[in-house]
């Protein structure tokens, strides 16, 4: 049986660090995208392609327009990773709204409507 590859020290830190100049960044954007936080970020074992998921903090904002904005800015967030992180290569940019916290919601939804039945 094969065994899953390990993870290496150097990749954590790779990716904490992009995780943190994104979240800078995004934090940085903040007239042009709104409360938008950055949840997590995973990177492909050769380091060369990211993907980073975010949340929208703001009940108003329309997730798509959210969505656009990221899009449009998506060239700048990477630029920042390739000034910000050594390495050889930037990595490219896939930005994912991060579906936990929807979900987290559903699920309180549906155990207090369980609740409220058993009352």
């Amino acid at each position: 049986m094969k065994q899953p590859p390990k993870p290496y020290p150097r990749a954590a830190r790779v990716r904490a660090l992009v995780m943190h100049v994104l979240a800078a960044e995004v934090e940085r954007m903040r007239d042009e995208l709104g409360f938008v936080t950055v949840t997590d970020v995973s990177l492909s074992p050769d380091l060369r392609h990211a993907k980073a998921f975010y949340t929208i903090l703001e009940t108003g904002k329309e997730h798509d327009d959210v969505r656009a904005a990221l899009t449009a800015v998506r060239a700048r967030l990477r630029t920042a990773v390739a000034k910000q992180v050594r390495l050889k290569f930037a990595p490219t940019l896939e930005l994912i709204e991060d579906p936990v916290p929807e979900r987290a919601r559903r699920l309180d939804e549906i155990i207090e409507k369980i609740r409220d039945d058993d009352r």
